[in-house]
């Protein structure tokens, strides 16, 4: 069937794939009033681009490149924006915990951290690595060939382990 801007329709498939797009919205945004913003954002362009939504497609990976493009341009706009503007909380809740030990509760925890450190491409590609998507997915959401896809994965891991040694030593 196609899609059409039916709205009980779009309210239903979104609901269905929410997760995806907390997911997306998480990996991007520590704050949280911005990544209700970015889940606002997402939500908007997928009602948008809902119409031309190619059936070819897997509706899955239809939601994680829009969300994905959606959080990029996302976070490229909110680091310039961070440019300019300096958060005075968030200012200050670095100087309160400087002095503090590191309470990371588990190695998860430091993987995310460090995977929020990574680049807005690389941390998409490991997002969708992480959910375990097939490279050819991850290839088709992204943009990229398959084989490009395994090489900057095994880069990133590479990369990743060398955090983790890091910061266990």
């Amino acid at each position: 069937m196609p899609l059409n801007r039916d709205a009980a329709h779009f309210v239903n498939v979104v609901d269905a794939h929410k997760g995806i797009i907390y997911k997306v919205a998480n990996a991007y945004c520590r704050d949280t009033e911005d990544r209700k913003d970015l889940i606002q954002e997402i939500t908007l362009q997928l009602w948008l681009a809902f119409p031309k939504y190619d059936e070819q497609f897997m509706l899955t990976t239809w939601i994680y490149r829009i969300a994905l493009n959606v959080s990029i341009s996302f976070f490229r706009k909110q680091v310039s924006r961070d440019k300019i503007n300096h958060r005075l909380d968030e200012e200050i809740l670095t100087l309160i915990t400087e002095d503090e030990p590191l309470d990371l509760d588990s190695d998860l925890t430091m993987l995310h951290e460090f995977i929020r450190q990574l680049r807005e491409f690389d941390r998409a590609l490991m997002l969708l690595y992480l959910e375990g998507h097939s490279q050819s997915d991850m290839a088709t959401i992204l943009g990229i060939t398959a084989s490009n896809v395994s090489t900057k994965v095994g880069r990133i891991k590479e990369q990743l382990r060398r955090k983790f040694s890091t910061f266990k030593s």
